[in-house]
């Protein structure tokens, strides 16, 4: 029982010290999208807006950079909800600021660091940018040949989104636990239940 006891407190103690550091984790990769993010919109406003046709082909016609407002959500879509959108991207913050207090995983760190930061990207644009502040056009300029325009800020949360997907699938939570072994592991103490008192009901017998 000592044992079990002392292998608890060290677990805690480790999940603890881990709390931090994925916190951290979490807001270094935000600052990091979101100032990749920033500094990218700059350059293609100063570069690209205003100047011949505002487009620069990178890969023949297969990718171009194209400078476009944005009023919608990410990759072009209902431009007429910019406030709506704006509320929306203000909520996911919000929302991965309180999850943010229970974070004990890496993965989960990145996946919520690269969110965040492409949530106050495309925030900063919708409260900064013309026409207004809260209905702010996102600036976009990635246009790869047959599809929608975005930004790297698009790009952040959608591998986010996918990241959050696979570890959800994998069965590991925020908190560093994994909910699919700890059912299994109630499955198992109660197939050993079972057992020991189908042998108990042996020895009876």
């Amino acid at each position: 029982m000592a044992e079990a006891g002392r292998t608890i407190e060290r677990v805690s103690a480790e999940r603890a010290g881990k709390g931090p550091r994925r916190v951290l984790a979490l807001f270094v990769v935000a600052v990091l999208v979101y100032a990749i993010d920033l500094v990218s919109k700059l350059l293609v406003v100063a570069r690209l807006e205003g100047h011949g046709d505002g487009s620069v082909q990178v890969i023949g016609d297969w990718l171009r950079l194209t400078a476009i407002r944005n009023s919608g959500a990410a990759f072009s879509m209902g431009e007429a909800y910019t406030i709506v959108f704006t509320v929306i991207a203000a909520g996911v913050i919000v929302v991965i600021a309180r999850l943010a207090r229970k974070l004990h995983s890496l993965p989960w760190a990145i996946a919520l660091g690269l969110l965040l930061g492409g949530a106050l990207g495309n925030l900063t644009d919708r409260i900064f940018r013309s026409p207004g502040v809260f209905r702010g056009a996102v600036v976009d300029f990635i246009a790869p040949k047959g599809y929608a325009v975005f930004n790297l800020a698009d790009s952040a949360i959608v591998c986010g989104g996918i990241l959050i997907v696979l570890l959800s699938f994998r069965g590991l939570d925020p908190d560093g636990t994994r909910h699919r072994d700890e059912k299994a592991e109630d499955k198992t103490e109660d197939e050993g239940d079972e057992k020991a008192g189908e042998k108990a009901g042996s020895a009876g017998e």
